[in-house]
């Protein structure tokens, strides 16, 4: 992991822990809000996860009493379009290079996720959170409307409730965050650092190369019109099946033992 951990970071914290990243958001006084400087090494760390084989997947997280309270509104005040734009351009590009990710990406919520920290949640493959944790989209109440943590939160919850959330600004406990999409699970707090990572272990246990085409194929077929997604399914189960993990696969179940995984 060289790319990784020999890269200084002021703003996140990285570390491996077996087949498993770690990617913990580290501006607790900040209320780990995503000012420029956050998003770039989000973005950067990210993207070296994305090369490195050796990770199966990541757990997204945040230091301090708040997940993340979203952009950062101190550094916004008064700013010229090209900053507001490249801001929420690479606001952009780090949510679709989780989305994009092979690896999954597990949030692991604590406290609130306003905006773009809801956002983020929204945008990770998964997500479990404690059942203290509230989510909402705020903007509307300070003239800013969430209109691109709305990309996510659109395709992550119903259309009502994404509505609701964007008009109201409104929070939304963890168990109602559950019942609509936005998250997965809802565990005591103490128990939230082990649910995710033993979560984080099911998902690990897989061939990480079948999980990385899965992955890109749940999110492209979801936009196709149905018999468009069934045959590009189709298709990409073909060529799975002719990987030798997926010959491994069938062949140990069959023979009743675990699965040798070799990455081809």
């Amino acid at each position: 992991m060289t790319a990784i951990t020999e890269q200084t970071y002021q703003h996140i914290l990285f570390e491996q822990d077996g087949a498993i990243a770690y990617v913990t958001m580290n501006r607790p006084a900040k209320r780990n809000a995503l000012s420029v400087a956050h998003m770039q090494e989000l973005l950067a760390c990210f993207q070296a996860i994305g090369a490195e084989r050796t990770v199966a997947a990541v757990i997204l997280r945040g230091n301090g009493p708040v997940f993340s309270a979203g952009h950062d509104l101190g550094e916004m005040i008064g700013q010229s379009r090209e900053f507001y734009e490249h801001e929420f351009a690479l606001c952009s590009e780090l949510m679709e290079t989780i989305v994009g990710l092979p690896q999954p990406v597990i949030a692991e919520v604590h406290g609130i996720a306003t905006a773009a920290g809801c956002q983020l949640v929204a945008s990770c493959d998964l997500a479990v959170a404690a059942e203290e944790a509230r989510f909402a989209t705020p903007g509307v109440k300070i003239g800013l409307f969430c209109s691109t943590p709305m990309v996510a939160l659109s395709r992550a919850v119903g259309r009502k409730k994404a509505m609701e959330m964007l008009l109201t600004g409104e929070f939304i406990s963890a168990e109602e965050a559950r019942e609509f999409g936005l998250i997965n699970r809802v565990v005591p707090a103490g128990e939230l650092a082990a649910a995710t990572r033993a979560l984080a272990e099911k998902i690990a246990a897989a061939s990480p190369l079948v999980v990385g085409i899965g992955k890109a194929a749940f999110y492209r077929q979801a936009e196709l019109p149905l018999h468009d997604a069934y045959a590009y399914a189709s298709e990409v189960m073909t060529g799975n099946a002719q990987l030798e993990d997926a010959q491994e696969g069938m062949c140990a179940f069959l023979e009743k033992r675990q699965p040798e995984w070799r990455g081809k």
